[in-house]
Formats: structure tokens, C-alpha cells, sequence
């Protein structure tokens, strides 16, 4: 291991788990474990699965003028954001490059927290000072300071019932991209407590396109946690999950992976038009925000484009892995290349293996699937070419990936 990698409270059981480890961020984390990518993956989309998260950062944006600030240099337009909710966006700049994107959590007028990627809290923490000026804003960088882990998957609220203080009005009228309680003990908030009495913030927002949770608790609390979440698991088979099942089922998702499909360039002509304060004509912008003079669109700009291969054979992500029209022609390269173990086609349409009324006798193998950068627009339906010196195989541009995906669906259903 590089001494110098950061680690997480995890770490060492991580390590005791047989994780197989690498640099992310900054940060020496599992890749997977003796499972494997694939059972993990298969772990959350038909029952649960943990990862450890404590590697991403969080902000503390309070006073006055909290939200002004936000809301000019966060791309989603909070004016109408509740308390209790939470929502995806992106931190640009003035170039209308994304530095990171994230998700900003209301707890009052005067009160949000900012959720970044590995080692992006001191960049946005930066990045927001020097926006404020002479606004009334107090930021306050907690990198290293809470811990999180997320469990995803139908069986998520089953398990977590078994650990959490009144578990039925915690669950009560929580809609996806909401959250209650804090990782504190905050007057102001519905507390959230394990019941050993640790408060945590608990929040869904769909990590992995499948129903979930996000939990932020303190440092010392989390291995407690992590240990007794897998024993009240046990009988619904969950498993600990590594960075290589979050990219699978992220890019199955058709979610993108921060600071690679999302990155070193403007942040538009990609798929998650939801990021971005459109009208509802998409004509224009409802607000005024850092970068957002600089997305208009010009000749060069590239095309971000999700994609489904013939079956599961991938190929690596890069710039050696060329992207070749129907004529030949390089067009562009490989963001990301990843199997989702938990689709395949039937009578030419994907299925998932959460695809109501399937067959008992139908097998699914798993579908390549990812993002390419390309210098034009392809409509859906095209076919193209993925090519890694050699290696090359036939893709399919689409609008989505993996169907019948339950992040959005009510938590009534996995009561």
C-alpha cells in the first residue's frame, strides 16, 4: 500500500475482508471482495448490498446569505428546494467545465450541507469562498471529519429496521431524494438514532439506480455499524460491495462516474439534462448561475452518449479505446466500459432481472454498457464500434440502461 493514501474508518476491515485495494481519490479503497464484481452486483439488485463511502466529502454551507451563494454556483435551481430534501447537480466554472458534482441537502433557509466526491471538499469548500465576497456565509470543510456508508437494494429498509429507533416513522412520507435526522445531536432536526443511541443522517437518492440509503454518522460509529448491518442482513444474503460493483451498477443505471463521464469539459450534451435548470421547453435557463453564460452551444463541443453492447465482452475506458462510426471513422473515445450482470436482451429489448413477469427459465447473462465522448450527435438506435487496438466490439447508442429500476419507487413497497 502507498503510505501516503488516505484511508477510511473501514480500512483495516476492508483489508481482513480480503478486499482487493487500489488508489481512488486519493484514498485506498476496496475494489471487491472475495465474492466478486458480479455477485456484488447481483447482491443489490436482488436484495442489498453496503458500501463504504467515507471517502466523499461534506460541506457545511450556513448564514444569511446560505442560499444566494448556492444557488448561483450550484447548477440545480434550489429556490424551490424543501426542507428535508436533497438534489443532484454540479459545481462549475467559468468556462462551464464541472469541477464536481454533488448533492446539496436543505435543512433550513439559512442551513445546507454539500456532498462531494473523494478529496473534492477542500476544492469546493475553496471554490465557494472565493464566490461569497461579502455574503453573510459561513463554510466550513468536513473532509475526514463524519463517515458514510450507503445501503442499496429492495431489502434496504428491512434491514435497517432492525437498527434504527422507530423505525416506522422514520420510513414515514420519506420520498426519494429526501432525508431526516442528522449525524449530530441537532435540536433542529427529527432525530435519527441507531439503537444504541448514535445519531445519523439518513437520506435515499438512488446511488446505484436502485432503492436505498445514504447514512452519515461519526467516525467512531461506522465499523460498529457496518459489522451489525451484515449480521442483520444475513438472512436476505447481503454483501459488502466494492468501487467495481458501484461502477456497474452506476453506468447500468445510466448514472454518470464523477471525473470521468462527467470531467475536463463543458457540462452539457450528456444525458443528465436534469442537472441543469432548464425550462421546461429547454429553450433557456430558469436562473443565472457560475458558467452558465458559457453552455451555449458551440461547433466543437463534444457529445456525451450512453450505450449498450451485444452482450457482455467490454473493452477498457480511455482515449486508446477509439469510437468508429458506421463508416470507420474515429469519432471520438471510450469514457466508460462496464458489464451490468443484471440485464440481457429479450425478443430485442433489455430486461432486468427486476423485470416483472419474465420467464423462470430465462437466463441473464449481462450487457456491456457505458459512455462515449464523441465530436457529433447519434441519434438512438445507431450502431458504432468500440475498438482497443485489436479488440473491438459492436455497440448500440441509447436514451437508458437497465429497466424496472427501483431508486424512485415508493419505500411502502419494501416495507
Amino acid at each position: 500500500m502507498n503510505t501516503s493514501l488516505k484511508t477510511t474508518s473501514l480500512h483495516q476491515w476492508h483489508k481482513d475482508a480480503g478486499a482487493n485495494m487500489a488508489d481512488f481519490g486519493g484514498f485506498d479503497m476496496p475494489l471487491w471482495y472475495d465474492t466478486g464484481v458480479k455477485n456484488e452486483h447481483l447482491a443489490v439488485l436482488k436484495s442489498a448490498g453496503i458500501f463504504d463511502t467515507s471517502h466523499m466529502a461534506c460541506i457545511n454551507v450556513t448564514g444569511k446569505d446560505s442560499f444566494t451563494l448556492l444557488n448561483y454556483c450550484f447548477t440545480r435551481d434550489i429556490s424551490s428546494l424543501l426542507t428535508g430534501r436533497c438534489v443532484y447537480g454540479a459545481f462549475l466554472d467559468t468556462r462551464g467545465y464541472c469541477i464536481d458534482d454533488a448533492i446539496v441537502y436543505k435543512f433550513t433557509d439559512t442551513r445546507f450541507m454539500v456532498c462531494v466526491n473523494a478529496g473534492m471538499g477542500g476544492v469546493i469548500a475553496e471554490h465557494l469562498e472565493s464566490q461569497k465576497n461579502k455574503m453573510d456565509v459561513l463554510i466550513e470543510d468536513l473532509s475526514g471529519k463524519i463517515a458514510k456508508m450507503d445501503i442499496q437494494g429492495k431489502n434496504s429498509a428491512k434491514i435497517l429496521s432492525k437498527l434504527i429507533k422507530n423505525p416506522k416513522s422514520v420510513f414515514d412520507k420519506m420520498p426519494y431524494f429526501s432525508f431526516k435526522g442528522h449525524f449530530k445531536n441537532e435540536a433542529d432536526q427529527s432525530p435519527v438514532t441507531l439503537l444504541d443511541g448514535t445519531p445519523v443522517l439518513l437520506s435515499r437518492s438512488g446511488y446505484t439506480g436502485e432503492f436505498g440509503f445514504e447514512i452519515f454518522l461519526d467516525l467512531s460509529a461506522i465499523v460498529t455499524l457496518w459489522k451489525d448491518i451484515l449480521i442483520a442482513g444475513e438472512e436476505y444474503g447481503i454483501a459488502a460491495c466494492g468501487l467495481g460493483a458501484r461502477d456497474s451498477l452506476r453506468a447500468g443505471a445510466c448514472l454518470p462516474l464523477s471525473h470521468q463521464d462527467i470531467g475536463h469539459w463543458k457540462f452539457t450534451n450528456h444525458p443528465w439534462d436534469f442537472a441543469l435548470p432548464y425550462t421546461r421547453e429547454k429553450q433557456r435557463f430558469t436562473k443565472d448561475f457560475l458558467g452558465s453564460k458559457a453552455l451555449v452551444p458551440a461547433k466543437n463541443d463534444p457529445f456525451i452518449l450512453p450505450f449498450v453492447g451485444e452482450n457482455l465482452r467490454k473493452v477498457n475506458a480511455g482515449e486508446a479505446t477509439q469510437v468508429l462510426d458506421q463508416t470507420d471513422e474515429s469519432i471520438g473515445h471510450v469514457l466508460t466500459c462496464a458489464t451490468d450482470m443484471g440485464i440481457d436482451f429479450l425478443d430485442g429489448k433489455i430486461v432486468s432481472i427486476n423485470t416483472p413477469d419474465l420467464s423462470e427459465n430465462l437466463k441473464i447473462k449481462g450487457i456491456s454498457c457505458g459512455f462515449v465522448m464523441v465530436s457529433k450527435q447519434i441519434d438512438p438506435g445507431v450502431k458504432l464500434t468500440l475498438k482497443e487496438g485489436k479488440r473491438s466490439i459492436k455497440v448500440t447508442i441509447v436514451t437508458d440502461i437497465r429497466p424496472d429500476r427501483t431508486a424512485r419507487k415508493k419505500l411502502d413497497n419494501f416495507i
